[in-house]
């Protein structure tokens, strides 16, 4: 059982198979089992296990250090694991690249969206992956036919595909990133921390996306740290804190609160609490923040 916040707590985890199969016998589109990799004497991850199947948002939480980079990074090709097992439809590997991350049906979305902001939305959505006639020229009408056909059935309606796409909002860029890896066959789509810089508004129209591309049957990993986000689209749920596994959780065996709480860190909360009445903090300040140790089966 993984580790919790609080150790005198039953905890109801995802019941994890021994393989890398599903109770149904059909291969996880990913599976991790024990995963760790270390950076020389840093241990970067330890003992990682996590599914990802077709149709369903597995979300990786944890703050600053908690080892989300890595482990996308691992799951991406950037870097290999140099412990445990990483399968994709049930076959071990070893990543090498990016490119054999997308090869094995893997994309993934970061932050900075790697768009060019001067450039068209068609322009940006083939970018380095452009369709040729059989000239050998440009197809640029049948780029901006599938632009707008695949946009369109992720749910935005862009009059003009002609348009820079710095012209869109953080939602709607995230919008065509995550149309386009579906459109390029991606079978497993990462995204990192894609309501990270976003509104309240912005950040509701990304998660309505990651619920359609989980709709159309990808496996979706959404890396944030912010529960609120996570909760409401989240299947499963992997909490990470220092490269470790604090928890893994389907979403029927845990709550928001429960997972708000882990979040938080029970054991850290209540030594903040304590030092707060060590120097004359607020009694109700102190009582939300004892009323956040809040983890499950509690």
């Amino acid at each position: 059982m993984p580790e919790t916040a609080n150790p005198t707590t039953q905890v109801v985890d995802v019941p994890v198979s021994e393989t890398s199969e599903t109770v149904a016998g059909a291969p996880h589109l990913i599976a991790l089992r024990d995963v760790g990799k270390h950076y020389g004497n840093v241990i970067a991850l330890s003992d990682i296990t996590m599914d990802v199947d077709a149709g369903r948002v597995t979300c990786v939480l944890g703050d600053n250090g908690a080892g989300k980079s890595t482990l996308i990074k691992i799951i991406a090709g950037l870097h290999q694991h140099d412990a445990g097992t990483f399968s994709i439809m049930g076959e071990d590997r070893k990543l090498s690249s990016p490119r054999d991350a997308l090869d094995a049906g893997i994309a993934a979305v970061y932050q900075d969206l790697a768009v060019v902001p001067l450039m068209p939305i068609w322009r940006n959505f083939f970018l380095g992956s452009e369709l040729r006639n059989r000239l050998g020229m440009l197809d640029v009408p049948a780029m901006k036919r599938i632009t707008k056909q695949e946009l369109l059935d992720m749910g935005i309606d862009l009059r003009d595909v002609d348009q820079p796409i710095g012209t869109l909002s953080g939602g709607e860029k995230q919008c065509v990133a995550i149309a386009r890896a579906v459109y390029f066959g991606a079978k497993a789509l990462i995204l990192d921390e894609p309501t990270a810089a976003l509104g309240v508004k912005q950040s509701g129209v990304v998660l309505k996306y990651i619920l359609r591309a989980r709709d159309r049957g990808l496996g979706v990993i959404f890396i944030t740290h912010n529960p609120h986000h996570a909760y409401p689209v989240g299947d499963r749920f992997l909490l990470l804190r220092r490269g470790k596994s604090i928890g893994y959780f389907e979403k029927s065996g845990i709550t928001l609160p429960e997972l708000t709480g882990m979040m938080a860190g029970g054991a850290e909360l209540e030594e903040l609490a304590h030092e707060l009445e060590q120097v004359g903090g607020q009694s109700e300040r102190i009582e939300e923040i004892r009323a956040a140790e809040v983890v499950p089966g509690a």
